[in-house]
């Protein structure tokens, strides 16, 4: 619970007790005020351990299956890995941003094919690239109120199998043909339809409020934001060389479930993303993707289409000390925030960061751990240099003082999003397993994880080394 909870907590019950102690009499006894329920140290909820399927480029291994089947393979992973009984599960929440029309709630289909048991609900929830971040908050919220003791986030995503449509017009011609009633009406409704009208309906990458792409949202930040191509390109071949170096040192063996891949059972063990031997000087030599004059973003620092899933459990900190698991984090506190789909698409880190490290009394300084969603290079470029501007975070979030810098060699150290891969649904949870992991593997007391979304939204998470946590 954040330092402003308490606070209004704390006085919310001075006001109420004084109020009762002002209409006691001297001759009748001084009322107790009623305790306020607070969320207790039993119930702050603890992540206790991540995994996620391999993470493949889109159109490849993972052709033949379901967004679903990515999802399942991630809960089995995390059912194999914990040991957890599945009868502890309480609640499962996924993301997705594909929706598949067979799958309406896909985090159901997914927890009923990993085999758990049916009187566990399950919802799957949806805010583009982080909707596994609000899966894993919403458990942790329910964690925090009692409601639940143990939960499962994550998500999942498959590019390879898009959700296509009929045209709309073919759409409602269909739905006019139930009602013909001769041979004539047929002829009358199929002659009204062109040869467009018979094409697929395709989802549009753009966004639908604007128009415009991602990439085209991207160049928009970069020039007010002031970054460069060799910036971009620099951090782009950081994080290939990164992923492939923790991938030879065996860092990803245990966050990373293998899976057979139906109907030949293809064992599939790894990311096939990360290309080690990426150089800023191959990258320099790609043309810019979007601005084709002036432009930074290329097919070289941004990432690219993914398919994979991603499963974290979570527990209330009374029942992962009865069950005897060892907690990797404390989920301590979050911040989700939007802007303008225009002009602020990507700015999710800048918008939300500096409220969470304010709000909980924190600098940059104090986080040993970052872990930021990389939709491109130059976004999480142009995200670093915001949080420096001190004219950015006083007059855009009406903060005090800027964060940072944060020192590079803290932000991703395996490899991010550009270079593992970003199934869009799946990608909070294995931002969230990193985080954890790292704070475990180096002993720092901070972490935080962030990521932008379509929509022009933001999200920013705070955990804690549990050796720290009172």
């Amino acid at each position: 619970m954040s330092n402003q909870t308490n606070a209004s907590a704390t006085q919310e019950s001075g006001n109420q007790a004084g109020a009762e102690t002002a209409q006691a009499t001297p001759d009748t006894p001084k009322k107790q005020a009623p305790a306020i329920k607070k969320s207790s140290l039993e119930n702050k909820p603890v992540l206790i351990d991540g995994v996620r399927t391999p993470f493949l480029r889109s159109n490849g291994a993972y052709t033949p299956l379901m967004s679903h089947d990515l999802g399942r393979f991630a809960i089995q992973g995390l059912l194999k890995k914990t040991g957890i009984d599945p009868v502890e599960i309480e609640q499962v929440i996924m993301g997705t941003v594909l929706h598949e029309v067979n799958t309406p709630n896909v985090a159901r289909e997914s927890m009923l094919g990993a085999g758990l048991a049916e009187n566990i609900p399950a919802y799957t929830v949806s805010m583009a690239c982080i909707s596994s971040n609000l899966s894993a908050t919403s458990v942790s919220d329910m964690i925090r109120l009692g409601h639940i003791q143990v939960g499962i986030a994550g998500g999942m995503d498959t590019c390879s199998d898009p959700p296509l449509r009929l045209s709309k017009k073919l759409r409602q011609t269909l739905a006019r043909l139930q009602k013909a009633k001769s041979n004539m009406d047929y002829v009358k409704e199929l002659s009204k339809l062109s040869f467009r009208d018979l094409l697929p309906d395709v989802p549009s990458i753009t966004e639908f409020s604007t128009g415009e792409s991602m990439g085209q949202g991207c160049e928009r930040l970069v020039k007010y934001a002031g970054v460069s191509r060799e910036e971009s390109d620099e951090f782009a071949a950081r994080s290939h060389q990164l992923a492939a170096k923790a991938w030879e040192d065996k860092v990803y063996q245990e966050m990373v479930v293998p899976v057979h891949v139906p109907p030949k059972m293809e064992l599939i063990a790894q990311d096939n993303g990360p290309r080690g031997e990426t150089s800023v000087k191959k990258l320099l030599s790609l043309k810019p993707a979007f601005d084709k004059q002036f432009g930074v973003v290329t097919a070289g620092n941004s990432s690219f289409l993914t398919d994979g899933g991603s499963a974290v459990l979570f527990m209330s900190h009374k029942k992962a000390e009865q069950l005897k698991f060892q907690a990797k984090a404390v989920l301590v506190d979050y911040v989700f925030r939007a802007g303008s789909p225009l002009n602020e698409l990507l700015s999710g880190p800048a918008l939300t960061i500096p409220v969470l490290l304010d709000r909980n009394g924190l600098k940059a300084d104090d986080i040993d751990v970052w872990e930021i969603h990389e939709a491109f290079a130059s976004q999480v470029v142009a995200n670093l240099k915001l949080m420096e501007s001190n004219d950015f975070v006083k007059n855009r979030l009406g903060l005090k003082k800027a964060v940072g810098p944060i020192p590079m060699e803290k932000i991703n150290i395996w490899g991010g999003s550009l270079s593992l891969g970003h199934p869009f649904g799946a990608t909070g949870g294995r931002l969230l397993t990193t985080a954890a992991q790292r704070l475990q593997l180096f002993g720092g007391r901070y972490a935080v994880v962030s990521g932008c979304a379509a929509g022009g939204h933001g999200s920013a998470i705070l955990l804690e080394n549990p050796q720290f946590s009172k």
